[in-house]
């Protein structure tokens, strides 16, 4: 998927006169009866639509926070008027309200946009993040929380993390852009406040993610994920990261250099992802996995398993295209796919219980591409594998 694909629309000149004729009409209507109103915003947040509880404005330098008629924030600072706005928001709710930011601006990666629950967030515009932070600081961050979504987001620069979400449940995260400067991790979502309870019901929809120092997008500890596609352009590490993962649902991974000059890889599976009580029945379902460059493909790690993906396309990454160790129920290219060089590789840490039940099939093999399986797995199979002079079995 190309970026372009996820940046908001914008309208045309002839929609842009009208909504300011618009606008002026309604300013010298509400001025004749003498009650004082906030000029239009500024036309890159134009785009917005839709009803709102709350917004955040800019005004040229000044960013203005409202609830309906009441202003809760004038100032320099946008991160303030979006937590003012979120702020404002009828106390104890128990149905989602939303707040729109329209303007673009810049926040602190020492500071945070925290959403508590039943809150929507939709920002037209792009927040860029200055300076270094620590901790869990993030442009959007949530936690302990239910019932929340983040319709739109882009965001630039140098943030910790882009969002960083930990025991939460009912999460929708719509079309999400994150060019970052070599930083941080583009979003995070966990349990680890309280591991005995898992962040439940999470869908993502889209995400562009470039250039961070670590990975793209990262789960650890939950149960129910749906995503629709990550767009992975050169990550530090993984594109997609699935730990400690149950019941998940992946369109698309499409990355371009994710994890170079690393073992990472565009999907990655690790820390016993898949697994439900004691075994691993198939729960982790995946569309395609598209790698070019990078570190490795795909790579199931750390007794982890019960997934099926449908179709790969890699392209000479740097490391194995392929890479299952310690894995388990694990079903590749039930609908076909391609490797470009490397070798498809089985292989086995003697500190967890050996690969068992892969399953390699319609696959093309390329550039000198190879399947290789060292140790013996146990039941390994494969089918449709061409040229069958390049399968070594052990």
């Amino acid at each position: 998927m190309d970026a372009s694909t996820i940046r908001p629309p914008v309208g045309n000149d002839g929609s842009s006169r009208a909504r300011r004729r618009l606008v002026a009409l309604a300013t010298a209507a509400v001025m004749s009866v003498g009650v004082p109103v906030v000029a239009a915003p500024a036309a890159q947040g134009a785009e917005c639509s839709g009803s709102y509880r709350a917004e955040a404005v800019q005004q040229g330098g000044t960013w203005i926070a409202r609830n309906g008629g009441r202003q809760v924030y004038s100032g320099p600072d946008m991160r303030s008027a979006v937590q003012a706005a979120i702020g404002s928001l009828t106390p104890g709710r128990t149905t989602r309200e939303r707040v729109v930011v329209r303007g673009s601006g810049t926040m602190s990666a020492g500071s945070r946009i925290s959403l508590p629950s039943h809150t929507a967030l939709e920002v037209c515009g792009t927040i860029n993040v200055t300076g270094s932070g620590s901790g869990d600081q993030a442009v959007v961050y949530a936690r302990g929380v239910r019932d929340v979504e983040v319709t739109r987001l882009r965001v630039t620069g140098t943030p910790l993390y882009g969002i960083f979400m930990r025991n939460v449940t009912d999460v929708h995260l719509g079309q999400i852009d994150l060019r970052l400067n070599g930083a941080g991790l583009g979003i995070r979502i966990d349990n680890h406040g309280n591991r005995a309870e898992r962040s439940r019901n999470i869908r993502i929809d889209d995400v562009y993610v470039q250039g961070t120092g670590s990975h793209g997008v990262e789960t650890y500890g939950v149960d129910g994920l749906r995503v629709g596609s990550v767009t992975a352009r050169s990550t530090g590490y993984s594109g997609l990261l699935l730990n400690d993962t149950t019941h998940a649902d992946v369109g698309l991974v499409d990355a371009v250099g994710a994890g170079t000059g690393t073992g990472y890889a565009a999907l990655r599976m690790a820390n016993r992802n898949g697994r439900v009580g004691t075994g691993y029945p198939t729960n982790i379902r995946v569309g395609t996995v598209r790698a070019q460059g990078g570190g490795r493909g795909i790579f199931c790690v750390s007794e982890s398993g019960g997934v099926v993906i449908d179709r790969v396309e890699l392209t000479r990454t740097g490391n194995n295209p392929v890479l299952i160790e310690n894995c388990y129920n694990v079903s590749l290219a039930t609908s076909g796919g391609t490797v470009s060089g490397g070798d498809v590789r089985l292989a086995a840490r003697s500190e967890f219980p050996n690969n068992r039940d892969v399953t390699l099939q319609n696959l093309r093999l390329t550039d000198g591409a190879r399947v290789v399986e060292n140790p013996c797995a146990v039941n390994f199979v494969v089918r449709g594998v061409e040229p069958t002079s390049a399968v070594r079995r052990c």
